[in-house]
């Protein structure tokens, strides 16, 4: 999809609704736009933690009501997604002529209104060129975006998976994947994902879903064709349900059925999982390294109506025998990873890591997995799992544990427990999904999962 091709599949609904109103954004909200993509381009922040502090009522520092709201998280997101594109724009029309990475970024967000938010070419031009405060630089993005709105289509020529996808990552997946693969996991990064939920109580699935107007999936969630603020969603209040892509609330469900089991679930935050086991009617302890993080599971297990005994620790040297547990039934650990699986949500994660990412966080998995056999008693179930799309973070890692623990073997994963997922099996019988999968859906995030039992 070029930029010849706008995205026009998925357009939250503030941005639509501020184009049936007439009314644009105020200039205070296009600099607070400005000011979190710097934040996140320049200084590296992540997206989310930006979005929850700067968009939240508490944290904002200009009044925004709900749409507001919407249009920067949108602007801001698009940006980011298509920073590949944008730049390659830039580099053509403009590289010369920006004298800092001020001018640079607000340039950004006008190519992105212009090309891919269907702003009117002029109110777009207008209000960026506002946001520039040099006089010299005024004049030169102002010719920059009207040349921009004035030769588009066609302004940009190229392969825009290829764009977005930093050289590093496309190798990678053309290696492991081959290069169809790799390219249709890269389109799948183009496009806004829709949201996924999971129902607390499975039975009422199809009340949900139809309350919702929302799709259900082979895999138990609801998927919703549309969503505004995630707190104005019938059923949030009521702890209903939770937020979780399709893919991350597979490896869970690998455990069987858990009442009255005791499952540890390591590197428990942001507590998805927490909550999946939880409701599902295990005794769930779990553990998470940060206090803040664990403070949002404590809220969202607040919300649900579900009970976990969360304990702030390193997992990878946790002892249960220290904390006066005893052996658990299953250890579910959803490791810390480089998350490239999780692009199309989470599109900063492109621009933020790097190759050498990967080794060190293969080093910490290693030492993760270790202590986890340690949790478990003879007979239990380990479930390691990895958003990553990179072998070194998921099946490498398996080798390389089973190839230092003889008392554990691999315990294949069938179609039936994946929502028949097959194209989603490898050959080792471990879970692999990637995003292109399910494409004319929406996709899914990718994920790695590994069933391993101990030996009795």
């Amino acid at each position: 999809m070029g930029l010849n091709k706008p995205d026009r599949r998925r357009v939250p609904n503030a941005a639509r609704n501020a184009k049936r109103d007439g009314a644009g954004p105020s200039p205070d909200t296009r600099r607070l736009a400005l000011a979190l993509l710097t934040e996140i381009v320049e200084a590296g922040s992540a997206l989310d933690e930006v979005f929850d502090h700067a968009l939240s009522p508490q944290g904002s520092l200009v009044p925004l009501d709900g749409r507001d709201r919407g249009f920067i998280r949108h602007l801001v997101t698009t940006t980011v997604r298509r920073l590949g594109q944008i730049d390659a724009v830039l580099g053509r029309l403009a590289d010369r002529g920006i004298r800092s990475h001020v001018t640079r970024n607000i340039l950004r967000l006008g190519l992105t209104q212009v090309l891919f938010m269907r702003t009117p070419a002029h109110a777009a031009v207008s209000a960026t060129v506002s946001l520039v405060d040099d006089d010299h630089q005024r004049g030169f993005v102002n010719a920059v975006l009207r040349r921009t709105a004035r030769e588009d289509p066609g302004i940009s020529a190229g392969d825009a998976a290829r764009q977005i996808t930093p050289a590093w990552l496309w190798q990678r997946w053309s290696v492991a994947y081959g290069e169809v693969t790799a390219h249709a996991i890269a389109e799948a990064h183009l496009v806004e994902p829709p949201l996924d939920l999971s129902i607390k109580d499975p039975t009422t699935v199809a009340a949900w879903a139809e309350r919702l107007g929302a799709e259900v999936l082979s895999t138990g969630n609801l998927r919703l064709r549309e969503s505004g603020p995630i707190t104005g969603i019938a059923g949030y209040d009521e702890g209903a349900w939770w937020v979780q892509d399709a893919a991350a609330a597979i490896p869970a469900r690998l455990l069987g059925a858990l009442p009255g089991k005791a499952v540890v679930d390591l590197c428990a935050a942001p507590g998805g999982k927490t909550a999946q086991l939880a409701a599902a009617g295990a005794r769930v302890v779990a553990i998470d390294i940060s206090r803040r993080r664990l403070d949002r599971v404590r809220t969202n297990l607040d919300r649900l109506g579900l009970r976990a005994v969360l304990i702030e620790a390193d997992a990878g040297t946790w002892s249960a025998e220290s904390a006066g547990f005893g052996a658990a039934d299953a250890v579910m650990l959803d490791a810390p990873c480089t998350a490239t699986g999780t692009i199309r949500r989470h599109p900063d994660i492109a621009i933020h890591k790097k190759a050498s990412d990967v080794e060190r966080l293969a080093q910490l998995q290693d030492v993760l997995l270790a202590n986890a056999a340690k949790l478990l008693k003879p007979g239990g179930t380990l479930i390691y799992a990895s958003c990553s799309l990179e072998p070194e973070e998921g099946p490498e890692r398996i080798s390389a544990f089973l190839a230092g623990h003889a008392d554990y073997e691999r315990r294949p994963i069938s179609a039936d427990e994946v929502g028949g997922l097959a194209e989603a099996l490898t050959t080792e019988g471990d879970l692999r999904t990637l995003p292109c999968h399910w494409s004319a859906r929406g996709g899914i995030d990718g994920f790695f999962a590994a069933r391993l039992t101990r030996r009795a």
